[in-house]
């Protein structure tokens, strides 16, 4: 209930605030309504599904340090976004580079699966820590190709493409096109999280355990990866790579309600909403009239807030 009211407040303080100061909106059809609504909606949905997909992960890998990243989706989402904004005509700049990066984090999820599939050829694999390392290790080396590719990418892009180019792989929420696919995407992994969160809970404990009570262990921690793989693709689509919200928000959730993840995930998915709603509003507002990337802010805050959580946990 409180996550709920401070969703609707957060909400209404994004939409009524921006580079112009607070003001309240008369009328449906203001004009500053229709340029604020789609970024609000924008930026709800993809700290959601960072939030989400980082809560996910980090069952997974059973690691707090894990995020959504951290399996060379965003790696891939930003070498696919570069491809097509290189190969596309530059009137469909834009449009090229949330396409690309779908395409390039489902590429990226396609071959995490592949070549980590020995990771989940023995149920209990994970438990034992090889088959979790083995994942790990997969994806990072999976992100170093990726920041090859992308740093040749950059070095033959033309300069006039180069700003807008950096500025989306920092964050940027500027565009709708894919929002409602994202928002199709959320319902999907909320659907499905939510449905398996008492498995879930079992598996937190466990392979090990989860297997002796009857669970299929494989299945559900395939099904884990992809729902967690293919909401940060949707994430990465709308508004590029933005760091931090996928690690803090469950990392901090976690800390104070528990690890019950009935409650956990859907904490999480308003949590991450409201965060990178507020982050985005900072980000019109502190330097306006320009408008800095989302994923500078969450940087500058989420930084000194997981020192600091990090600094209180216990060892």
């Amino acid at each position: 209930m409180f996550l709920s009211a401070l969703t609707v407040l957060g909400g209404t303080a994004a939409v009524t605030c921006g580079s112009t100061g607070c003001e309240l909106l008369d009328h449906w059809d203001d004009p500053v309504f229709h340029l604020r609504w789609p970024r609000v909606l924008a930026a709800f949905v993809v700290g959601g599904l960072l939030s989400l997909a980082g809560a996910l992960m980090q069952l997974l890998l059973r690691n707090p340090l894990a995020d959504p990243y951290v399996l060379g989706v965003s790696g891939g989402a930003a070498a696919g976004a570069l491809s097509f904004s290189l190969l596309l005509p530059a009137s469909a700049a834009l449009y090229s580079l949330q396409s690309g990066a779908l395409l390039g984090a489902l590429l990226a999820t396609a071959l995490l699966l592949v070549l980590a599939r020995r990771s989940f050829v023995n149920e209990i694999a994970l438990d034992s820590g090889t088959g979790g390392v083995r994942l790990i290790l997969t994806g990072v080396m999976i992100s170093a190709g990726f920041g090859a590719l992308i740093i040749l990418l950059l070095a033959l892009s033309p300069d006039a493409q180069m700003r807008g180019t950096l500025f989306w792989l920092m964050g940027e929420l500027d565009s709708s096109d894919f929002v409602v696919s994202a928002w199709l995407v959320l319902l999907v992994a909320c659907t499905w999280s939510f449905t398996k969160a008492a498995a879930l809970n079992v598996l937190s404990h466990g392979e090990v355990t989860a297997h002796l009570l009857g669970l299929n262990v494989r299945r559900l921690q395939v099904s884990l990866l992809l729902i967690a793989s293919v909401s940060t693709a949707a994430a990465v689509a709308v508004a590029g790579t933005i760091g931090f919200i996928g690690l803090v928000v469950p990392h901090a959730l976690r800390l104070v309600i528990g690890n019950d993840q009935r409650v956990l995930l859907p904490a999480s998915v308003l949590t991450g909403g409201i965060a990178l709603t507020l982050a985005d509003l900072l980000a019109r507002s502190i330097a306006a009239p320009v408008q800095l990337p989302v994923g500078v802010i969450t940087a500058f805050i989420g930084v000194p807030v997981f020192l600091v959580l990090l600094a209180r946990s216990r060892p």
